[in-house]
């Protein structure tokens, strides 16, 4: 029954971040279509008034009857007349060339750009069928996770108790923070930091570090209450080095920020990054929800340096 809750839970955060890609993805192709529109109309404008200046020139020709070049040469009387007449006419002839070679490179131009339209117009259209489709996927996932809780909520009430069962998913945690320990290289300065980071998301403290779990046991981090699918934000720059499914902590991400320091973001719905991304500082990395069999809905929140939990809410500024 756990592995289905986590198969399940682990599905419903891959059909999100696919669907948040995509978002980005229809979010740029938009943009540029918005570019190509615009270089469109600038384009179009240009070309009409090339138009127009071609026509008021052929028009200005048909009503002067404007004669050719050896007309030019054999009704001159007079050399130095016919030389001035000739080098009008070639001034004419060279400007009306240039306009008519612009408006033809201006029409390809304007083929061109009515292509991209057309190709970004089908790809959007992919995108969204393709969207639609992971959304229908989404429901389905929901619909089975609580199928699956439904099936296994006794059980996972009963383990949340027994302090055999926590200590087994702590240790799991610490060995897990243990590994990336020895495996991270020292980055930039994160400690200067202290005291001008923000909570991860908005909602309502309800465990805060320290608080006792039973048995002697105490909270490693803080439990922020928030409605499900809520941006869960990096509290600082950094580098992905955990993104799965842990018994206990359901969809769970860690962000290595260099000297140590790690952020643990966990009981999340989705996981919008992967391992070896690259996070900026406020990025959304996931969403909140009560992945792992938690029963309220938010983010559990831990910070660590050298593998030791500390008090997140001493490094953070609370509004």
């Amino acid at each position: 029954m756990r592995d289905a809750l986590r198969d399940s839970e682990r599905a419903i955060s891959t059909v999100n971040r696919d669907l948040t890609r995509l978002a980005a993805e229809a979010r740029q192709v938009r943009a540029e279509a918005g570019r190509v529109a615009e270089r469109r109309r600038a384009l179009g404008a240009q070309t009409a008034k090339r138009e127009a200046a071609i026509e008021r020139m052929l028009v200005s020709a048909a009503a002067s009857g404007a004669p050719d070049t050896l007309r030019v040469v054999f009704s001159a009387d007079d050399p130095a007349d016919a030389g001035r007449r000739l080098h009008y006419l070639g001034h004419i002839s060279r400007a009306a060339g240039a306009l008519v070679g612009e408006q033809r490179a201006a029409l390809a131009d304007l083929e061109r750009l009515d292509r991209e339209a057309k190709q970004r117009s089908a790809r959007l259209r992919a995108i969204e069928q393709a969207s639609r489709a992971e959304r229908d996927k989404l429901l389905s996932e929901r619909r089975e996770r609580r199928r699956v809780l439904e099936r296994v909520s006794a059980d996972i009430r009963k383990n949340r108790k027994e302090i055999s069962v926590l200590r087994a998913d702590e240790a799991r945690l610490a060995r897990l923070i243990e590994a990336i320990g020895r495996s991270q290289p020292g980055k930039a300065s994160f400690a200067a930091l202290r005291g001008t980071l923000r909570l991860p998301v908005r909602g309502e403290l309800t465990r805060r570090f320290g608080a006792p779990r039973g048995a002697g046991m105490e909270a490693k981090g803080v439990f922020i209450r928030a409605p499900g699918g809520q941006p869960v934000r990096a509290v600082a720059g950094g580098q992905v080095v955990y993104a799965d499914w842990m018994r206990g902590f359901g969809n769970l991400m860690i962000v290595d920020h260099g000297e140590s320091y790690l952020s643990i973001y966990a009981n999340n719905e989705s996981l919008l990054k992967e391992l070896g991304d690259a996070v900026a500082p406020g990025e959304p990395i996931a969403t909140t929800g009560s992945s792992g069999g938690n029963e309220e809905t938010g983010l559990y929140f831990e910070m660590r340096h050298l593998g030791r939990a500390f008090d997140p809410l001493s490094w953070v500024k609370l509004k």
